[in-house]
């Protein structure tokens, strides 16, 4: 059985791209591997995305475990501002609880408005989640979400997933691409996983401070 178990796990590490996964999958079905198999290693992440707890994934593992009726207490947070859940949409399961907000100032030399870190980030979470619990990460291509881990690692939250290309993705650099500089490589919604402009109250963040408790 442990010979069995470690050809399977060197097959499993030689594999890559959808065969890799594919593989994976068919894994955790037939209930050789745990749904934590699925997580991505960290030599297929940019060393941006990296985070001191070394959890991974991308969009279509994070909707798997999510589905799995195997690991329990799995959440997915959503740590973009408001404005984006609102209305760029969201993961149906996600829960919003920013890691930082906009802020209505330009900043000329970056390019980009001018962002705040919401000083209750952690303190939210803390309402909502367990310590002990599943949590995914996840904001537009994986920035945010690898400082949002990072936070709660320190935090005493240990199993604490980076989804490393964010519900909208990164962006295409191919300068002879067609969609050059738009978010069309990867993510949660260019992998056709379910999405919506629907709000929920109780996923929603709210100015009191209130919203889902997981």
């Amino acid at each position: 059985r442990i010979a069995s178990l470690k050809n399977t796990n060197a097959l499993f590490y030689c594999l890559r791209g959808s065969m890799k996964h594919l593989f994976a999958v068919l894994l955790v079905f037939y209930g050789v591997l745990p749904p934590l198999a699925l997580a991505l290693e960290q030599s297929e992440v940019p060393k941006k995305k990296h985070t001191s707890l070394g959890l991974y994934l991308n969009a279509k593992e994070a909707y798997e475990m999510l589905q799995s009726k195997k690991q329990k207490n799995v959440y997915l947070l959503d740590v973009r501002t408001p404005q984006e859940y609102f209305f760029v949409g969201h993961a149906e399961e996600a829960i919003n609880i920013p890691f930082s907000f906009m802020e209505y100032r330009y900043n000329e030399q970056k390019k980009k408005p001018v962002m705040k870190s919401n000083p209750s980030f952690v303190a939210e979470v803390k309402k909502r989640s367990k310590k002990d619990d599943v949590l995914i990460v996840s904001c537009r291509s994986g920035k945010r979400s690898t400082k949002s881990v990072e936070a709660l690692s320190k935090a005493g939250f240990k199993k604490v997933y980076n989804l490393v290309d964010g519900f909208e993705g990164d962006l295409d650099k191919k300068t002879n691409s067609p969609t050059f500089g738009q978010r069309t490589v990867n993510g949660w919604k260019n992998a056709e996983l379910p999405w919506t402009y629907s709000l929920s109250p109780k996923q929603m963040y709210l100015e009191t401070g209130q919203g889902a408790t997981p």
